[in-house]
This record gives structure tokens, C-alpha cells and sequence, in this order.
């Protein structure tokens, strides 16, 4: 694999996050994480647990499974 999967679940999740017009605390505070673990996330620190996923894809206006789709695009799996 490339890119690494967390790396690039990292990138997705920011620019959706800028897309939405979200700074990584509101999104944070959306989705009941601490800003941090949104860095962290978007760093390629931390791979997201599926509840943060669906939280995530919820707030972010996005299908979980689009969300899924978009790094499997970059991944090209």
C-alpha cells in the first residue's frame, strides 16, 4: 500500500472538515472528541474507532460508506 490508510484518512477528514467550513474544535465538539484527537486524526496519528467514523461522516454531511469510498479512491483499493 502506497499511502498509508491512516495518513490518508487523515487528509480526507480535513478537507472535508475545510469544505464544511469546521476549525478542528468545532468538528471536536460536534462529534463529542477532544480537538486533539482530531489533530491527531487528521495527522494519521490514530486510526478513528467506527463510532468516531459515523459521527465523523454524520457531521461532516457524508454517508459513512462515502466516506470510506474516498479513501479507497486515494488508497486505489
Amino acid at each position: 500500500m502506497k499511502n498509508n490508510l491512516k495518513e490518508v484518512f487523515g487528509q480526507v477528514i480535513k478537507q472535508l472538515r475545510e469544505q464544511n467550513g469546521l476549525s478542528q474544535q468545532e468538528l471536536a465538539d460536534y462529534a463529542e472528541i477532544d480537538r486533539t484527537h482530531v489533530s491527531d486524526l487528521e495527522r494519521g496519528i490514530y486510526h478513528p474507532s467506527l463510532n468516531t467514523v459515523y459521527k465523523l461522516a454524520e457531521i461532516l454531511k457524508i454517508k459513512p460508506s462515502e466516506l470510506i469510498a474516498k479513501v479507497d479512491s486515494i488508497l486505489k483499493i
